[in-house]
């Protein structure tokens, strides 16, 4: 087996199990593309497999597409839905990044399809599915841009889970038009304004996209057939196909409206569910975050009495995360700005309880508390006397970096340095140790 551990420095486990940070053992190839490899393994916690994704950021970095891979993590990290592949952990060592993601085992949507069209109901079941996906991406700002059957999976339950966002597009990629350029997809599947290479809504262009899938779906074949890719670009954008004789009449009229030419005229998702074919035995998935959680997975909880926010601490970027956390290797070169260093901490606990016991710690040391009007998950703890330079100030600002994986960055923000380190590292350091997982530079691994 090709070893997802050759020159990482990950570390491994003893005898022939291949193990990374001490977290999961490494398992069969997957699937692999020009710059990484999908693993299965195994979390050596809860047993529970997962695919492990492995950049080697050499290669990234020669090609220029580390920015492509900051935004895949970014994209990650926003669309957290039933029907979407959820990334859990990102970890990096000096030659590769490894992104820990949900495993999905039934496959892909394309292998099914390649033995044949399915049945209406279940055609119908993967289109509301991917429907609902979609919908919830661009709720939050992300085109997918390469929506394709090999880019759908099935779990064990035989439902559908988006994959593959790494030419996904968000909000600040558009130009001063307020649209996207760059021409991405698989040609089959792409809309005929991004072919056209002119200004496109990415949004919109998906909707032609999820257009294609539905009839591949119900045909078992491509809607625009071409050995010669110029002829398949003239059928696209004419929207030249015929209809099978089996496909129902209410059928025929939704992928008509969805492969419009004209993106002004093409359905949008709200035209989408009001269709009768659509919405016939819809059940509708919601989004993880809206999803309740059972008090097991809540034990914090249980020992501070906090109400938790509606809203959610701003997303720490992941691999300034990996940079300021991981000893040996700095990977501030991966992002346009560095965050500036401060005394840093991470967190399993939710955001509301971490400013908690922040607040406690605070009121302990009688420091003054004032909280930031943008962001509820940000404070400053002020002394109450004058030090060397004035009154000493120190913020506390909570960010995501994934799912139940917080860190908390404190920093100076007024008064004198060594009064600053002695604050923190006499009182406040030790006043947080019963939530805090591990602090900057030290070895983090359970």
């Amino acid at each position: 087996m090709d070893d997802p551990l050759e020159d990482s420095g990950a570390g491994a486990g003893a005898g022939d199990r291949r193990v990374i940070f001490g977290k999961y053992e490494m398992g069969r190839l997957l699937g692999q593309g020009m710059f990484a490899k999908v693993y299965y393994a195994r979390d050596l916690v809860t047993s529970e497999g997962v695919a492990v994704k492995v950049i080697k950021t050499e290669q990234v970095r020669k090609e220029g597409l580390m920015e492509q891979i900051t935004r895949e993590i970014s994209v990650m990290r926003l669309v957290r839905h039933r029907n979407v592949v959820q990334l859990t952990e990102v970890m990096a060592t000096k030659t590769k990044i490894f992104l820990v993601m949900e495993y999905v085992r039934g496959g892909e949507l394309f292998a099914k399809v390649a033995k044949g069209r399915l049945k209406e109901d279940l055609a119908r079941k993967y289109f509301q599915q991917l429907i609902s996906a979609i919908d919830y991406c661009h709720s939050r700002g992300v085109s997918h841009r390469d929506l394709k059957p090999e880019n759908l999976l099935l779990d064990e339950n035989e439902d559908l889970k988006v994959s593959d966002f790494g030419l996904s597009a968000l909000p600040e990629q558009l130009r001063n038009d307020g649209m996207l350029h760059t021409q991405c997809g698989t040609p089959a599947y792409v809309a005929p304004e991004v072919l056209r290479k002119k200004g496109y809504d990415g949004a919109t262009a998906d909707i032609w996209s999820c257009g294609v899938i539905l009839y591949v779906l119900l045909a078992g074949c491509l809607p625009f057939r071409e050995d010669n890719v110029m002829h398949m670009y003239k059928k696209i954008f004419k929207a030249e196909y015929e209809f099978p004789p089996w496909f129902s009449a209410d059928a025929r009229r939704l992928i008509s409206k969805l492969l419009m030419v004209n993106p002004s005229q093409r359905f949008t998702i709200p035209a989408i569910k009001q269709n009768p074919w659509f919405s016939k035995g819809l059940e509708t998935p919601i989004a993880i975050n809206e999803l309740d959680h059972r008090d097991e997975n809540k034990p914090e909880s249980e020992k501070f009495s906090v109400k938790r926010s509606k809203s959610s601490p701003p997303f720490y970027n992941a691999f300034e995360f990996i940079s300021s956390m991981s000893t040996g290797f700095d990977l501030s070169g991966m992002f346009e700005t560095s965050r500036k260093s401060g005394s840093l901490f991470t967190s399993k606990f939710g955001a509301p309880i971490i400013m908690n016991k922040l607040e406690s710690v605070a009121k302990k040391l009688n420091l003054k508390i004032s909280f930031s009007n943008q962001n509820e998950y940000k404070l400053k703890m002020q002394g109450v006397s004058e030090g060397r330079k004035g009154k000493l100030s120190v913020t506390a600002e909570v960010f995501e970096v994934a799912p139940e994986v917080a860190v908390v960055e404190l920093s100076k923000a007024a008064g004198d340095t060594l009064e600053y380190k002695k604050l923190c590292e006499e009182y406040i350091r030790p006043g947080l140790q019963e939530i805090v997982w591990s602090w900057q530079g030290e070895d983090s691994n359970r």
